[in-house]
């Protein structure tokens, strides 16, 4: 084709060409609306239009729905990639005969790779609350239009999902907020901009719905009582000696608890004239016990002790028996932790040996072994490092027996009838000898 048949094809066919062009650009819009949209940060947002910018509350209502947004936008997307590719296929054919095709697929590609994919989303990711605020409102008129069809795509995608067992619920959020919480202090974490302690306190904070009350209850086998039959002076010298300054009082069995003593009170007692431990009524000066269930999750229990102004309750199972007890610092303890040092191991029951081993109690919780050790043991089914030995190894193991799961690598080192005491804990390609 010569020059001058050249430039008469683009004089007959301008108007389409110039429409190819504004397809690419309203791509190039759809593309980079529905990354800014979806990258944009909602804290950001709902502080905007708390001071009053609209087109922040705009971006808040698009995000709302945003299965509704996003199906809007890939409709929006997709058509007009498929109808600039159509007249362009058109337009070359006219220009080179069949071979136009195979033109037209290599020159659509590169130019909505390029213009209409890649510039507007690297655009848009670099400051996506900016691009989102300057495509709030067109994009909220598209989907006023587009909207009804993007429900009627996404009612027909979950009618085909359900027939191979996938059911997603109409009102489902497509995002759990404490997910999205913990996914962006995790990756804070791993570019150094939050370190470990923020990160274990913020998800300490997010987990207290998520654990129960037995998850972290002191067990009623480690509990300290004071037994009301005993003499009074020896009631007084062990609530003395005690490090504790509330301790649940008992009577003729130790799941009998009949009160909570505190040593404050012990003391005002024993100031009043003519009190001596000798003839000191403990009973007296206990206060009532407050009985929880160790399914109430932590939120709950948190909740409650701010209520009630009271730091210890007595922890019950379904059966109404004594399982231990929980008190307000144990709760705290799972937002703040007790680690002085993120490299140190500050835990009672753990030490770091010299081969690199970890030498555990069997009674260490394991949500506290991983905080310590930002390792990633489960805890769903078992609450002590012990516990988790048993319930993977589906026995009560003997000494010097070794498992390996999760990455690393449990070599039971003492035991006591039924109870696991203590364990060496080693990487799982550690391939030391069991000493």
């Amino acid at each position: 084709m010569t020059g001058e048949a050249f430039l008469a094809f683009l004089g007959e066919y301008w108007l389409s060409i110039a429409a190819v062009f504004c397809l690419l650009l309203f791509s190039a819009f759809f593309s980079g609306s529905e990354t800014a949209l979806t990258a944009a940060s909602r804290s950001r947002m709902h502080s905007l239009e708390n001071n009053g910018d609209e087109r922040a509350g705009i971006v808040n209502r698009l995000i709302e729905r945003r299965d509704r947004l996003i199906g809007a936008l890939l409709i929006g997307n997709n058509l007009v990639n498929i109808l600039a590719s159509s007249l362009t296929t058109s337009l070359l054919i006219g220009l080179f005969g069949n071979s136009g095709v195979a033109i037209a697929t290599v020159v659509m590609t590169v130019l909505l790779v390029i213009f209409s994919e890649v510039l507007p989303k690297s655009w848009a990711i670099a400051s996506p609350d900016r691009f989102a605020l300057a495509v709030a409102a067109p994009v909220r008129l598209f989907v006023a239009v587009a909207g009804p069809i993007s429900s009627l795509v996404n009612g027909i995608v979950r009618r085909i999902l359900s027939l191979f067992g996938v059911n997603l619920s109409s009102e489902m959020s497509m995002l759990s907020a404490h997910d999205e919480l913990r996914g962006a202090v995790d990756l804070l974490h791993r570019e150094g901009s939050v370190i470990k302690a923020d990160r274990d306190r913020l998800g300490g904070v997010l987990d207290l719905g998520e654990l129960e009350i037995s998850d972290i209850m002191i067990h009623r086998t480690n509990m300290r009582a004071i037994n009301a039959d005993d003499p009074p002076e020896i009631c007084v010298r062990e609530i003395l000696q005690s490090p504790f300054t509330r301790l649940p009082l008992w009577r003729g069995a130790a799941d009998n608890i009949i009160g909570v003593v505190h040593s404050k009170d012990l003391l005002r007692a024993l100031a009043e004239p003519d009190v001596e431990p000798e003839n000191l009524d403990i009973v007296k000066i206990a206060q009532k016990p407050w009985f929880v269930p160790d399914t109430t999750n932590l939120k709950d229990q948190l909740n409650a002790f701010l209520r009630r102004k009271l730091h210890l309750a007595i922890v019950v199972d379904e059966y109404g028996q004594v399982q231990g007890l929980v008190t307000l610092e144990d709760i705290l303890e799972e937002i703040v932790g007790d680690i002085a040092d993120e490299h140190d191991l500050d835990i009672q029951g753990v030490r770091q040996e010299a081969d690199g081993s970890i030498v555990v109690d069997g009674s260490v919780p394991i949500r506290d072994l991983n905080r310590a050790l930002d390792w990633s043991l489960p805890d769903e089914e078992a609450t002590t490092v012990a516990g988790l030995v048993i319930h993977e190894s589906k026995s009560i193991p003997e000494e010097r027996q070794a498992f390996t799961f999760h990455g690393k690598r449990f070599i039971v080192m003492k035991r006591v009838k039924n109870r696991i005491t203590k364990l060496r804990i080693r990487p799982a390609d550690d391939q030391t000898p069991i000493a």
